[in-house]
């Protein structure tokens, strides 16, 4: 049976694109599409009336009348027990402690590529089945490998002929500077080549962790590329 998707998203295009990503997954059939807090808490409700109940929210935190753990407090009170991932560009360290506090599964960052939005739906996909061939009590292993399918360990491989360690030296003189960096800039702080900075560099933009600027030099020169976290 496909899992039925709730997503809550204010931003138009983001909603759209979230719910076409949903489409995409094979496993997973969108439920429908909330624009507001109020609007999430009635489509739950009336999918649960209907017999046909929500089984996992896409949750954006920033919603135009509440804030997703508001929201999330509100769906538990009144016996919503749909999972939920949090969909969103809210960074704050506090925010990730209160949401998995609140039950919430897995958090998805703004922006993101399909690939990675689609290795968390199977990501949780993997969790469904686990405890849905589950018998009714478990021993502690079982019970290690259903959070555990939740809790891969490790993370994506990175592309071939980078490391771990200058990867985070790159990330780190990006997130520590107050202005945007070139690709010598960045290379002069780590000890490395431009070349290599700047792979790294396109890496981190292209997973959405950085952004992509334009630099053009005082006299009006050749413009440069130029990088910014977040």
């Amino acid at each position: 049976m496909s899992v039925r998707v709730l997503v809550v998203e204010d931003e138009e295009l983001a909603a759209e694109a979230h719910a076409a990503y949903v489409d995409r997954v094979s496993g997973f059939v969108l439920a429908g599409i909330a624009r507001s807090a109020r609007d999430a808490g009635r489509a739950l409700d009336l999918a649960r009336e209907t017999g046909a109940p929500v089984d996992l929210v896409l949750l954006d935190m920033n919603l135009p009348d509440g804030h997703g753990l508001g929201l999330l407090g509100g769906l538990r009170a009144a016996g919503h027990l749909c999972d939920v991932i949090a969909v969103t560009a809210a960074r704050d360290t506090r925010v990730v402690r209160q949401a998995v506090g609140q039950g919430v599964v897995l958090y998805l960052l703004k922006p993101f590529t399909f690939a990675t939005f689609r290795d968390k739906l199977e990501q949780y996909a993997d969790y469904r089945a686990r405890l849905d061939a589950a018998p009714e009590e478990v021993v502690q292993h079982e019970v290690d490998q259903l959070l555990g399918s939740l809790r891969p360990s490790g993370s994506a491989p990175l592309p071939k002929g980078m490391s771990p360690e200058t990867l985070q030296a790159v990330t780190a003189a990006l997130r520590g500077a107050d202005h945007d960096l070139s690709a010598s800039e960045v290379a002069a702080v780590v000890g490395a080549s431009r070349v290599t900075a700047r792979r790294y560099l396109e890496h981190l933009a292209d997973t959405g962790l950085a952004a992509r600027g334009v630099r053009y030099g005082p006299s009006g020169g050749r413009p440069e590329v130029s990088y910014s976290w977040g």
